[in-house]
């Protein structure tokens, strides 16, 4: 499903994507890494947002950079910035959406009432973006990506910033559809809920794969993988911070 051979992106003399190659055929594959890693330069590779410098990418077999339009029809994309509008209800972004994919308004008003439901936004669906909740953007931005039923479904961060039961949700939508052989792939820092929906691990660090758990079976647990491969965070007592009377 998803092909990418020897890409490499640049910014000035930083280079924030070096040489990745990966195969992922089918389900859900979670990339992570530390911040500025790569992963979101990667994840807009992917859905055609940038043009990698070198490399091929192809996403079911239709080349990226020959065809960006071909492939945007077939993938849906929950942006970094999750690509909302807030003069818009929640309602009003499915139903402008379902058109530009060629659904008539019954199939695009019947699509967005399931996905509502099922993503628990029925009671908001009238809400202005404005006054939306983070999850509840989150949860509109995802509705948009799967509102075409597209074969390929890019993800970044999907479930950072969200409480609990908005992360289940999401999580439960995610692992459905991966099911029903739609191909997943997202970034995280989360590793609780990478551990329990994805069925591979991408791990990049200075733009650059450092493991893949389908080409490097580990035991361990994803914890100590994660830990292992990327430095700890400096500790330090910041003793002054004290009560008063202390």
């Amino acid at each position: 499903m998803i092909h990418c051979a020897n890409i490499t992106k640049r910014f000035a003399s930083l280079i924030a994507v070096n040489d990745v190659s990966l195969e992922i055929p089918k389900g859900i594959c979670a990339l992570l890494g530390p911040n500025g890693a790569g992963k979101s330069t990667l994840l807009k590779i992917l859905t055609t947002l940038l043009s990698p410098d070198a490399g091929q990418v192809s996403i079911d077999n239709i080349d990226i950079q020959k065809d960006p339009l071909a492939v945007r029809r077939i993938i849906g994309v929950m942006p970094e910035d999750l690509g909302l509008f807030d003069s818009l209800s929640i309602a009003e972004h499915l139903e402008l959406s379902g058109p530009i994919y060629g659904l008539s308004m019954a199939e695009t008003r019947s699509r967005s009432e399931q996905l509502l439901r099922v993503l628990g936004l029925t009671r908001s669906q009238d809400t202005f973006l404005s006054s939306c909740s983070h999850g509840m953007r989150k949860k509109t931005s995802l509705a948009l990506a799967l509102l075409h039923n597209p074969r390929a479904v890019f993800l970044d961060e999907p479930f950072e910033g969200i409480d609990p039961t908005t992360a289940d949700t999401i999580r439960d939508l995610l692992a459905g559809i991966a099911r029903r052989g739609v191909t997943v792939f997202f970034t995280s820092h989360i590793l609780r809920i990478v551990r329990s929906l994805a069925d591979r691990t991408v791990m990049i660090r200075s733009g650059s794969v450092v493991w893949d758990s389908a080409a490097t079976p580990d035991l361990r647990p994803l914890e100590d993988v994660y830990s292992s491969l990327f430095e700890p965070s400096p500790t330090e007592d910041v003793d002054w911070l004290r009560s008063p009377s202390s």
